[in-house]
């Protein structure tokens, strides 16, 4: 049975191959994963995002993102989701914003909610919502153990996948300089890889963006920008193929990050290119990063740079066999179309 998936992605950011965030990036390969399995896929996300299927595109916000900012874009997402249910015949419905629950759609079609974010950060209502035919599912044994009682209509969770073999492809004899990649915020803890990197004495690139809300944009003012110089340089976002490159020739990949994770993909990016990871104990990233195989799990800064000499001890092939075997974003696909057929036979 061909089936028609209505995705919907969180309204502040675009969607695409090449996008940072991670809801995004899994948003679009599950797009992508549709449109070539013959199915037909629909995007509801921010005008300009990149799409397989049919993108029904929201206004982008025009300055800072502010709660007005987030008002309107939830109200246009309504609103396009209001517009697709009343023309097409949609199968399922898939969400993957912090603020679904802001536009759920009223009663009718499956609704299925990714929770790519920690527990913690989203709203009783949302982890507990009163539609029917509405499930949530975690991306992560250790975010799906932290969801609290009171959270409804949970389903096992989906582990993420990468495209291990586009990213097995890039072979770099490894250079010296580290690299950390990410949203640019206080969270993901850029200023603590810059720690790490001058404490060990070795280059740093940084890769990502910084959206426009202002707590963002001072992080990176204020944390950031006065601990750059020629040897630890701020890069911006990256496209894959540069970004493939990069994991691929650098020495390790830095993930200070001090949220709950719920999984990381740029981990799983860079176990596919054979590049160990320094990861803090956060979340789940020990699921991803197997200690002392693929990379080293460490507790602050100071741990961070005593281990980034040790990587080079690693069996880089050894890393890219357990991506391969671990990490695959067609599996990751397969097991999302699965559900949807599943939830379509509900009633």
């Amino acid at each position: 049975m061909t089936l028609t998936i209505l995705s919907v992605a969180y309204p502040l950011a675009p969607v695409g191959p090449d996008s940072v965030g991670g809801a995004e990036q899994v948003l679009s390969t599950l797009d992508h994963a549709l449109h070539a399995a013959g199915h037909r896929s629909i995007v509801i996300a921010q005008e300009g995002s990149a799409t397989a299927g049919r993108l029904r595109p929201i206004p982008p916000p025009v300055g800072p993102l502010d709660e007005a900012a987030i008002a309107r874009a939830q109200r246009a997402t309504a609103e396009a989701i209001a517009a697709t249910l009343a023309e097409e015949r949609v199968d399922a419905v898939h969400m993957h914003g912090i603020d679904f629950h802001a536009y759920l759609p009223p009663p009718g079609p499956p609704v299925l909610a990714t929770l790519h974010l920690p527990p913690g950060w989203y709203t009783a209502p949302a982890l507990a919502p009163v539609r029917p035919r509405t499930w949530l599912h975690a991306v992560s044994a250790a975010q799906h153990a932290a969801l609290p009682p009171g959270c409804t209509a949970v389903l096992p969770p989906i582990p993420n996948g990468v495209p291990v073999d586009e990213l097995a492809a890039a072979r770099h004899a490894p250079r010296t300089y580290a690299l950390t990649l990410g949203r640019i915020c206080e969270e993901k803890g850029q200023h603590h890889a810059l720690e790490a990197a001058h404490r060990a004495g070795i280059p740093l690139l940084i890769g990502g963006a910084v959206f426009p809300y202002p707590a963002h944009e001072a992080f990176f003012a204020d944390r950031i920008q006065p601990r750059l110089d020629e040897r630890r340089r701020f890069l911006g976002p990256l496209a894959f193929a540069r970004k493939r490159r990069l994991l691929a020739a650098a020495s390790c990949l830095l993930v200070p990050s001090t949220a709950p994770e719920t999984s990381s993909l740029v981990a799983m990016e860079a176990a596919a290119c054979g590049t160990p990871v320094i990861a803090f104990r956060s979340g789940a990233l020990p699921e991803v990063v197997e200690h002392g195989a693929t990379g080293l799990l460490v507790n602050d800064a100071a741990e961070m740079a005593d281990a980034i000499p040790l990587t080079a001890t690693l069996d880089r092939e050894a890393i890219r066999a357990t991506a391969r075997a671990r990490f695959s974003r067609t599996r990751m696909a397969a097991d999302y179309i699965a559900l949807y057929r599943q939830l379509c036979a509900t009633t």
